[in-house]
């Protein structure tokens, strides 16, 4: 990408707020995810990071820099649309890194239509599944597992903006807002808090890989009172925040990152 997403390599600084957590992140070699597991890792958590085989060369770069403070950093090539893939990567994060309390569902996939018409019933069932079906398969897997109370195990769900030229992206941003409120509802008697995160138009590989027009692209981000796209290091401070132990009383909330936008 130019130019290239600042995910906070060289300007994260941790403060110890995530010191013996062990988080799994998906989508997390690159974008929000990518910067996520950066924060995390600096802020003293070990981190398992989940990405298609195609991008193994961005997760080792991820891994590398969650190594470098010295925290656990594991990499897991799989596809998210299965569902049996989706139970092994919980067992296989868990089991390296010795166990697991904190979850982001961030992987999305954002594919740009002028029409409904335009868009088939495979790229329809790619969405959903990578969208909504691998959040369902791992937080149900992931439940198993959490610790409890008081370690304060927190599951993050991630949503992003919804654009008028996909609306079965819309769908799905729907479904998550709803969904974490409800399964919030459920955990919150074992300790576990739900939230979710909301970004606005943050200059990430989602934008570029179909998520926009080349049109949309030259004037991205343009429309928020700050003029810009956010970068993914500005939204991971948010994620640690809900993920520390100080954000104890949070939960089935939705947070937003827009450039003054005002969503969600």
């Amino acid at each position: 990408m130019s130019p290239r997403p600042d995910h906070g390599e060289n300007s994260y600084h941790g403060a110890g707020l995530l010191a013996g957590r062990k988080a799994l992140i998906t989508g997390g070699d690159s974008g929000i995810g990518r910067a996520v597991a950066i924060a995390f890792a600096r802020e003293g958590a070990d981190v398992s990071i989940v990405c298609l085989a195609a991008e193994e060369p961005d997760a080792r770069e991820v891994v590398q820099l969650v190594k470098a403070p010295g925290r656990t950093a594991i990499a897991i090539a799989g596809d998210i649309r299965n569902e049996s893939f989706c139970v092994r990567l919980v067992d296989t994060a868990v089991n390296g890194m010795g166990g697991l309390d904190i979850l982001v569902n961030n992987a999305g996939r954002q594919q740009s239509h002028d029409s409904i018409l335009d868009i088939t019933t495979e790229q329809f069932e790619w969405t959903l599944r990578t969208d909504l079906f691998g959040m369902f398969w791992i937080t149900k897997a992931l439940s198993r597992t959490c610790r409890p109370a008081p370690r304060s195990s927190i599951r993050l769900r991630s949503m992003r903006t919804i654009p008028r030229s996909s609306c079965s992206y819309a769908m799905t941003k729907a479904a998550i807002a709803n969904f974490t409120k409800g399964l919030a509802k459920q955990m919150v008697k074992r300790g576990i808090r739900v939230n979710a995160v909301a970004p606005g138009p943050f200059w990430t590989t989602l934008q570029v890989s179909g998520g926009q027009t080349m049109d949309n692209l030259r004037k991205f981000g343009a429309q928020t009172p700050m003029g810009r796209p956010g970068q993914p290091a500005e939204i991971a401070p948010i994620y640690v925040t809900l993920a520390a132990a100080q954000a104890s009383y949070v939960t089935g909330q939705v947070y937003g990152a827009s450039g003054g936008e005002g969503n969600p």
